[in-house]
């Protein structure tokens, strides 16, 4: 089974490759402000160490003309469609966000998924709902897969419970938790500081990884269903902290909010499945059970250094 034992060590690599980072996406953000009708200017606003404009070209509707930082549109405005060159490669998603004269704004989303948008030269958004539940959901499971922590967090859940019928009632609790807070962040009814939320999300890694380490008859190990349910409030407030850097169109919300959930889910049954795919190939491997050790004490240890920077940031 060195194939088996090949994988895994990837898997420790990767695990423990992201450190900081955690569940934030790589963001790209523009801004465009309308100085004159037709007229905007317009630049790309970092949202990490990357530089934008280096990576990524905006292919502007053809009626715009860029000079520099100006974009002129003429009579007809701008109104037609946006792509943004070299997305899905360093970056994950655009963020492209118009602000009209009159104080009105709108924000498209452009994704590998969805490398085109519609503008239609106002603030009103004319998406139409196969377009917006496309990209949401894409932006969901991106989310899901390049956050390391929920992943780490469900990870710990299937070494605690293991493959058995325990673990659907466990997976299922854990998604009912953090689609509602989930749910109600982002439609403004639940409100909390996003620090709290990132260390709270932290340790409840680490005491999963601590419980999955031994047998003790804990409350998580009789009631596995409870503990993800609970912990899953938290995560879903962690999601909404994502949605909320990329914002819900005024139409479609429901949509736009179901869909990114849903996106999340599908990325939660990926790892599910890849989780399973690695059991069974490394089931006959005598050497499973320490490389099953190893992997949770990394988990715990980088869940570990999370919880110190996280708790800090709280009171920073």
């Amino acid at each position: 089974m060195r194939s088996a034992r090949k994988l895994l060590i990837w898997l420790l690599l990767a695990l423990s490759a992201s450190t900081v980072s955690a569940h934030e996406m790589t963001m790209a953000e523009m801004q465009l402000r309308e100085t004159a009708p037709g007229t905007f200017l317009w630049q790309w606003t970092a949202t990490n160490e990357l530089a934008p404009g280096q990576e990524l070209t905006p292919m502007w509707p053809t009626q715009c003309q860029a000079d520099g930082s100006l974009l002129r549109c003429g009579p007809d405005g701008l109104q037609g469609t946006l792509s943004v060159q070299g997305v899905g490669q360093r970056y994950s998603a655009a963020l492209v966000k118009v602000f009209w004269r009159e104080g009105t704004s709108r924000v498209y989303t452009l994704t590998p998924g969805q490398p085109i948008v519609h503008l239609y030269g106002s603030a009103e958004d004319k998406r139409g709902m196969g377009e917006i539940a496309s990209a949401y959901t894409v932006l969901g499971i991106e989310h899901i897969l390049t956050g390391v922590d929920h992943l780490l967090f469900v990870i710990g859940l299937l070494f605690l419970v293991g493959f058995n019928r325990r673990l659907l009632w466990t997976i299922t609790a854990f998604t009912a938790a953090h689609s509602l807070t989930l749910a109600c962040s982002a439609l403004g009814w639940l409100v909390l500081r996003p620090p709290p939320v990132e260390a709270t999300i932290a340790l409840s890694i680490m005491l999963v990884a601590g419980e999955a380490l031994h047998q003790r008859q804990t409350l998580a190990r009789r009631w596995p269903a409870l503990v993800a349910f609970l912990f899953g409030l938290v995560h879903g407030l962690g999601f909404a902290g994502a949605l909320k850097e990329i914002g819900l169109p005024d139409n479609h919300l429901l949509v736009a909010l179901l869909t990114f959930n849903v996106g999340v889910e599908i990325g939660q049954l990926m790892t599910v499945g890849v989780a399973w795919l690695l059991w069974r190939l490394s089931a006959r491997w005598p050497a499973a059970v320490r490389a099953r050790t190893a992997l949770l004490y990394v988990i715990g240890s980088i869940a570990a250094y999370w919880s110190l920077l996280r708790i800090v940031a709280i009171f920073a």
